[in-house]
């Protein structure tokens, strides 16, 4: 007799933390810990581990755990006055008793409602009230499904603006064996130059040293290319024009406290955000942002994302 799938558990995680963990028909698996409403681990039907998390990783809050798939919510990175990509990845979220209604085709089980409000520690750096709801799904596939509704709920008739990124951490054999198609000849932002704007130029993106670019109206389909594990992620998004790709390389590595030595050549950011041009939402209004990630074959689509031919989120 078969053992009966258990879709969504309940548990303490390390350091006592709760998580939830997810499980699909076929084998896959997803955990995600309340504290950051963060996406610490997906897993495959072999078992094998699809994100980074960091052998240094540090699961103590108020301190933001290095790897998964953390939100960056309401500020991305450095750019504005509050703490480096914002609040959403340092507090604890909660399970939604109500969650908004999602049309759906499927029978899929596997899925968590999380929501995040303001708060008084909160209000101190951003004086604004808002509902933050995350919806966290396995699919039948065993993709890994993140929709994030953020609405408005001033009482004071202000508005309010913000950038959002979920910031994924990809595992990945060798970095120097990878490589991203779907964004070339695109303008890009280049961190490492005070943001000046550049074009792409080449047929797919590479690594050979450190990358910090934040790539603007960029296509719904991405491809993440690990040539040594024949493995590629799909990246789809909806609600997010720009993608920002991010590997630290051996030096600024070293700068990084939680980082394990060597680690960097296994791990590759590459964000579905929204950073260009900030969101406004009014009092009662909402705005919603989508990111799917599927491991395929790397034949799947290796060549057939010319920018050309696929649709652009602008």
């Amino acid at each position: 007799m078969s053992r009966q799938t258990v879709y969504v558990q309940q548990c303490s995680g390390v350091n006592g933390l709760e998580k939830i963990i997810l499980r699909e028909v076929r084998g896959f698996s997803a955990e995600i810990y309340l504290y950051g409403g963060q996406v610490i681990s997906w897993k495959n039907d072999l078992g094998e581990e699809l994100l980074f998390v960091s052998s240094k990783a540090t699961f103590k809050p108020p301190k933001s755990i290095r790897g998964g798939i953390p939100i960056c919510f309401p500020q991305f990175s450095v750019h504005g006055s509050l703490q480096q990509h914002g609040f959403a990845r340092n507090r604890f979220w909660t399970l939604d008793p109500n969650p908004p209604p999602f049309p759906t085709t499927s029978t899929n089980r596997a899925f968590i409602d999380l929501i995040l409000k303001h708060s008084e520690d909160d209000a101190k750096n951003w004086p604004h009230r808002y509902e933050f709801r995350l919806r966290i799904a396995l699919g039948p596939a065993g993709d890994l499904l993140m929709t994030s509704r953020i609405r408005n709920t001033n009482t004071d008739g202000k508005s309010f603006t913000f950038t959002f990124a979920y910031n994924t951490y990809f595992s990945v054999t060798d970095i120097s064996e990878v490589r991203i198609e779907g964004l070339e000849t695109l303008d890009y932002l280049d961190n490492l130059k005070n943001r000046e704007r550049f074009t792409e130029q080449g047929d797919a993106i590479t690594f050979e040293s450190e990358v910090d670019k934040v790539y603007l109206r960029t296509p719904t389909k991405i491809a993440i290319i690990d040539h040594e594990r024949k493995r590629t992620f799909v990246l789809r998004k909806d609600g997010l024009p720009d993608a920002v790709v991010w590997n630290p390389w051996d030096k600024k590595a070293k700068t990084i406290s939680d980082l394990g030595d060597g680690e960097y050549k296994h791990m590759l950011c590459v964000q579905a955000a929204c950073i260009e041009n900030p969101i406004t939402l009014k009092p009662g209004e909402e705005w919603k942002g989508r990111q799917e990630i599927s491991p395929v074959p790397s034949s799947y689509c290796s060549g057939q994302l010319d920018p050309r031919k696929v649709l652009f989120t602008y």
